[in-house]
């Protein structure tokens, strides 16, 4: 651990980015929060966490937000693209990247990528160094962000898929009955919750990881049907019917098993090692609210 309280900036201070807030101020550490939107930095203000309006792909609004700043200890790059496409990747990723390392040469950059940037179909697992060629223009500007970091000594952390509360793509399908499984269901479901992404990059920052690759994602790849198998069982309802893969997904449609071995030899740990075991919690915890809202 680096000595002493540090500054840490969190451009794109989202979902992710509040949890990240959070976990730094109760280690004492100054947090400076950028968001695109006015009703971002409302809700922030409203947490007590200190936000700034920005937005990271213009450069002339990156230097006007880190006019008279302080230079950060570490500055976490974990805006969102807003769902948009390759040209929202191009601007948000890639030359939001460009513009906080040209803005802060000396602070350590953390760049918050994707485990979709590994393209492998067949279940195999992945590590930092195994290939990845995304399919897609998306994937590929992740990828080009990720080597402006590396070259400026920075980290990249790639995040598996993203649940916790109030999110969750899977559980919330199947509730809904919307849930269908690719093809024969083998697929496997890399996952990680909210705080263990917060926690794995408040832990390479803490820590001052530099210039290294870091795949951030739970214990237990699970396959898309040893999941459902799992919670309809719990939720006592059929396994949902079976559709042909959606092979054009705008980040490619991918079968891999995505490793934490490489972060967790650095000491961090999942506090949530199992999504399954989640959202049982989840699915315990709104049968009692049901049953609670009938008294």
């Amino acid at each position: 651990m680096i000595a002493g309280p540090g500054h840490l900036l969190i451009a794109g201070c989202g979902y992710v980015g509040t949890s990240l807030a959070r976990i730094a101020l109760e280690h004492s550490w100054k947090v400076t929060a950028w968001t695109f939107s006015s009703e971002s930095a409302r809700g922030l203000e409203a947490a007590q966490i200190p936000a700034t309006i920005c937005d990271l792909s213009d450069a002339t609004s990156v230097n006007a937000a880190a006019a008279d700043m302080e230079t950060p200890t570490a500055v976490v790059h974990c805006a969102s693209s807003g769902r948009g496409g390759a040209d929202a990747y191009r601007a948000v990723y890639f030359n939001g990247m460009r513009n906080l390392i040209a803005r802060f040469p000396h602070s350590h950059l953390i760049f918050t990528s994707s485990t979709s940037v590994y393209a492998q179909t067949d279940g195999s697992e992945v590590v930092e160094s195994s290939e990845a060629n995304p399919p897609r223009e998306t994937g590929n500007w992740l990828r080009q962000a990720e080597d402006e970091t590396l070259d400026s000594r920075g980290t990249v952390v790639r995040l598996a898929g993203i649940y916790g509360p109030g999110r969750s793509v899977l559980l919330k399908r199947l509730i809904s009955d919307a849930a269908t499984l690719d093809g024969d269901g083998s697929k496997f479901v890399n996952q990680i919750h909210r705080d263990d992404a917060a926690r794995a990059l408040w832990h390479v920052a803490a820590h001052g990881l530099k210039g290294e690759i870091f795949n951030a994602a739970d214990s237990a790849p699970m396959s898309q049907l040893e999941i459902y198998e799992t919670l309809c069982a719990a939720m006592q309802k059929p396994l949902p019917p079976s559709a042909p893969p959606d092979l054009n997904r705008k980040r490619g449609w991918t079968n891999k098993r995505v490793s934490n071995a490489k972060l967790i030899q650095t000491g961090w740990q999942p506090g949530f090692p199992r999504f399954v075991d989640w959202a049982q919690s989840q699915l315990i915890e709104s049968g009692a609210k049901a049953a609670a809202s009938r008294h």
